[in-house]
């Protein structure tokens, strides 16, 4: 998948599939019903639900919902077990290009509609990742993650924000003046806060004590502190790759509300007007409901929300090596001036 995926050893991948590969058939809020009357959740000394442990998003369900399913918001079982077996033909049996984000949904729909849909995860070249680097997926009947609007699509961007993402993409098509011009991923920054990526590096944890929640995400090792102290924000001008979290339980659900981000800090168009609300809560032995609100009103034109319900893994985060910073990134500068050298010369 080239730059932006070269980040760990060829024997660290394949830990991470054997291990995590162990997580990825259950279906996720499976039986709830019968959970909710059955089931309690573990509880921690406080008395708080006990959401600590390795959880993992392998959900193939995509952030949006395809525009050829505008009016299709669940799937039928039917149609669920024939995506399920046309992903495992495809990507685990068969030898094909390793598929990012909502790609495996959009190209497995197309193939069980009987259209034949080949790709190329990037240029079919050097730095191309096979299927092999990626877990096997979680599937259920929704056809996007993001639960409002009802149309499941993001809202319209606001025209800074068009702005923002053109000069975002005009900056990666022109040689780099500086490590500025390049993504925060790149330069071994941020994947952003909240994470979203699904199905390669898409493992957290969590860690909890009465008066604060540590998470930590796989890529990039970025580790948050949720303060749970009832303390207020800072003053707007004290700015975060990963805001300022302040939590509160709410009954059995942790509720998260994050402000003071810097922007880009998400989906690297967002503004410093970000506001995170998460919700977290036990949903079943194997499954956390993890719930978010974006409301940002200099990149979108109003709120919305998703639910990515999130399975326990029993194998540990490993460490995320991103080298592109240290490595690519000084490539990446030295080859933009030697074009400009050999650009003066002609």
């Amino acid at each position: 998948m080239g730059y932006r995926f070269l980040c760990l050893t060829l024997s660290f991948a394949g830990l991470t599939a054997l291990g995590h590969a162990q997580v990825a058939q259950r279906t996720p809020m499976a039986n709830s019903k019968a959970l909710k009357q059955t089931w309690t959740p573990p509880r921690t000394s406080d008395g708080h639900p006990d959401l600590q442990g390795f959880w993992a998003n392998n959900n193939a369900t995509p952030l949006e919902r395809p525009k050829e399913l505008a009016n299709h918001p669940v799937l039928t079982d039917e149609e669920v077990q024939a995506m399920r077996k046309k992903a495992e033909e495809m990507f685990v049996s068969g030898k094909v290009d390793a598929a990012f984000g909502d790609q495996i949904f959009l190209t497995v729909w197309a193939n069980v509609k009987g259209v034949k849909v080949g790709f190329k995860s990037t240029d079919g070249e050097t730095g191309d990742y096979g299927s092999e680097w990626n877990d096997h997926r979680v599937w259920d009947n929704r056809t996007s993650l993001i639960t409002d609007p009802p149309d499941g699509r993001m809202p319209p961007l606001t025209p800074e924000a068009l702005k923002r993402r053109e000069e975002a993409r005009m900056a990666i098509m022109r040689p780099a003046r500086g490590p500025e011009d390049r993504s925060l991923s790149e330069r071994c920054l941020t994947y952003g806060s909240p994470q979203v990526l699904a199905g390669y590096q898409a493992y957290s944890q969590i860690v909890q004590t009465p008066k604060s929640v540590m998470m930590m995400s796989e890529m990039i090792h970025d580790v948050r502190q949720i303060r749970l102290d009832g303390g207020p924000h800072p003053p707007p001008n004290v700015q975060e790759w990963f805001g300022d979290s302040r939590g509160h339980w709410d009954g059995d659900t942790l509720v998260i509300d994050t402000t003071n981000y810097k922007p880009k800090a998400f989906m690297s168009i967002s503004s410093e007007k970000l506001h995170i609300i998460e919700r977290l809560s036990r949903s079943g032995p194997e499954t956390l409901k993890y719930e978010v609100t974006v409301d940002d009103p200099g990149t979108w034109t109003k709120p919305w929300s998703l639910m990515i319900p999130l399975q326990s893994s029993k194998v540990p985060v490993y460490e995320y090596a991103c080298h592109e910073g240290n490595e690519g990134l000084a490539g990446i500068l030295a080859g933009a001036r030697a074009d400009e050298a050999a650009a003066a010369k002609k």
